[in-house]
């Protein structure tokens, strides 16, 4: 691989119905010329290939469909990564109660489904754990999203932004969400703030967000805003350097207040632009992204 021209890599993996198809389109239409469902032991193969084509952006998708294959997967990442192949992993995620949702309404079968039982429900709950298990170690890999909540509309644009970040050592995501919606899936620290003074409570403030000056004016002066903010701060700063060693490439801080509107909000936009001085990072407002986007 070395001396070679860089190619942009991308694998899609992740739950069935969590939307993998949404996003292998999203990446098509930005010009990745991708594959579907591609064994996991043609991997090198298939990327030796497409470099000595002089392709420049490619993305596969893997998942469960190729179940013997996937314990196989995490030394393969770690094989191309330490061989220099620029790789964003994206594991996609959703609840089970969002599943088997997704999975009624389209009447399609899980591709670990048992056929021939009474109990079709049951069979499909039993299904999606077990293929949670088989991905467990893949999904440590991987940056994740979870879509529970996503439109299609928001996935596309979501997978998009992520891809303009690019990749470097390890990206920062900080995400705001609110607590009245559940915690999402995809955070690896979740950090609690609605014992902060609520800018809900002052007319003025109540239909503003943390993205709007005065918000952000009215919480900078409180000091157990900057207290907290401080703390998330060291915490992160004191455990990255341990988790670089431990080859992580992504890593999820979720801020939540009750309604992701404020706080939570603004604490994202304080602590993105804090460590964007020495890491990628990214930015999600799960509750305010989701009112641009309609339609999955």
């Amino acid at each position: 691989m070395k001396g070679k021209s860089p190619m942009q890599l991308v694998l899609i993996t992740g739950m069935s119905g969590s939307g993998k198809s949404v996003a292998l389109h999203a990446l098509e239409d930005a010009g990745f010329y991708c594959v579907d469902n591609l064994p996991p032991e043609l991997l090198e193969d298939f990327i030796a290939i497409e470099h000595g084509h002089h392709a420049d952006r490619v993305a596969i998708a893997i998942d469960v469909r190729s179940a013997n294959s996937l314990p196989g997967m995490p030394a393969q990442l770690h094989k191309l990564r330490k061989a220099g192949q620029p790789l964003t992993v994206l594991f996609l995620d959703a609840s089970t109660d969002t599943l088997v949702r997704r999975f009624s309404e389209t009447r399609r079968l899980h591709p670990l489904s048992v056929r021939d039982t009474q109990d079709q429900h049951r069979a499909l709950i039993e299904a999606i754990e077990h293929e949670r298990e088989l991905l467990s170690e893949l999904r440590e890999y991987s940056l994740v999203i979870d879509t529970s909540q996503l439109k299609a509309s928001h996935l596309r644009s979501e997978v998009r932004k992520l891809l303009d970040h690019g990749q470097n050592t390890l990206t920062l995501v900080f995400e705001s969400f609110g607590f009245k919606r559940g915690v999402p899936m995809d955070a690896d620290f979740v950090f609690d703030v609605r014992m902060l003074p609520n800018p809900h409570y002052e007319p003025e403030l109540r239909p503003l967000t943390g993205l709007d000056a005065p918000v952000a004016d009215f919480l900078s002066l409180e000091p157990e805003v900057q207290a907290m903010q401080v703390h998330i701060i060291n915490f992160i700063e004191r455990w990255l350097p341990s988790m670089v060693r431990d080859h992580r490439s992504y890593v999820t801080v979720a801020i939540g207040c009750t309604g992701g509107q404020h706080r939570s909000t603004y604490l994202v936009e304080e602590l993105a632009a804090h460590f964007s001085n020495h890491w990628t990072v990214h930015r999600r407002h799960r509750e305010l992204d989701a009112l641009k986007h309609a339609g999955y």
